[in-house]
């Protein structure tokens, strides 16, 4: 990066460290830190949105929704989250790469071949022309649908338990004023429901931070991938020769989650106190008594 970096056998001291911490490889270190942040902006809102549908499915007078809902949050739940993380990308890829066979291949060609999963180019996913920023996105985006779907089962036994906290009284007091189901729900369960859910939701959160390193067991370049990549010992082949430097990469990744979930929990805690105003609850109790004693 630096216009001194030209040579790095003259380099000594610190400025052999900078042109080594700015080198390409690093760059892509650094970039990896903004694929964690992004499959938890992306999983945070999709897993949520899966929550609250199991959450109302499970609570659905129909009975086979009622089944599904509580069905999806026990399965998934019962599964350890690593078989999931691993299962989910492959049976979509294979699924995704099945389909396209069947319209861009031959028909009569099995797609399973001994142990082998087999299709034609056409039918790959990605295809083999594509970029590599592509061939990233689909990782990530395959990533996102498994990270979705295992917190998704925990956020609706979460929401679902919330929903149950929320006064009976309450709900029948809004329907006796001839509230439809629907207004009930908006106005009275799920403003209601945020101060007991949000202990459950924020444990998972601070679950979703820590489980990001399985993104190293899905082949994406993540932060761990990096870590173990740069930190290994380079020989004098390498442009920047090092010993095992592991131990301190791994030092960085700690002190980013740290940093991750300290900031999480001050965000939790004003979030917490803003819900549990007026709220009939332990903490909106604390609340109200602090108030009148100023």
């Amino acid at each position: 990066m630096f216009a001194h970096c030209a040579d790095p056998k003259a380099l000594e001291g610190l400025a052999w460290l900078s042109c080594y911490l700015s080198s390409g490889t690093h760059l892509l270190f650094y970039a990896s830190f903004g694929t964690v942040l992004l499959l938890l902006a992306l999983t945070a809102p999709i897993s949520l949105a899966l929550g609250f549908l199991g959450a109302f499915a499970a609570r659905s007078p129909v009975a086979p929704l009622r089944w599904l809902g509580r069905s999806y949050a026990a399965v998934v739940r019962g599964v350890p989250d690593v078989i999931f993380f691993l299962f989910v990308p492959i049976a979509l890829d294979q699924g995704i790469e099945w389909l396209l066979s069947r319209v861009y291949c031959d028909a009569s060609v099995p797609v399973r071949q001994g142990n082998e999963f087999v299709v034609c180019a056409a039918a790959k996913m990605p295809p083999g022309t594509a970029p590599g920023w592509v061939h990233d996105a689909y990782g990530i985006a395959l990533a996102v649908v498994a990270f979705s779907i295992v917190f998704g089962a925990f956020a609706t036994n979460v929401l679902y338990g919330a929903m149950r906290a929320v006064p009976r009284a309450q709900l029948e007091t809004a329907e006796a004023y001839g509230m439809t189901p629907r207004q009930i729900d908006r106005r009275i369960l799920i403003p209601q429901m945020w101060s007991y859910a949000l202990p459950g939701l924020s444990n998972l959160w601070m679950i979703l931070v820590k489980a990001t390193p399985l993104l190293f067991l899905l082949g994406v370049e993540d932060i761990v991938y990096w870590a173990r990549e740069l930190g290994g010992t380079k020989t004098s082949t390498f442009a920047y020769p090092h010993g095992d430097w592991r131990v301190w990469y791994f030092l960085a990744l700690l002190v980013f989650y740290l940093l991750m979930t300290w900031v999480s929990q001050r965000a939790i805690d004003r979030l917490s106190s803003r819900l549990s105003r007026g709220q009939a609850t332990l903490a909106g109790e604390t609340l109200r008594k602090a108030g009148v004693a100023t």
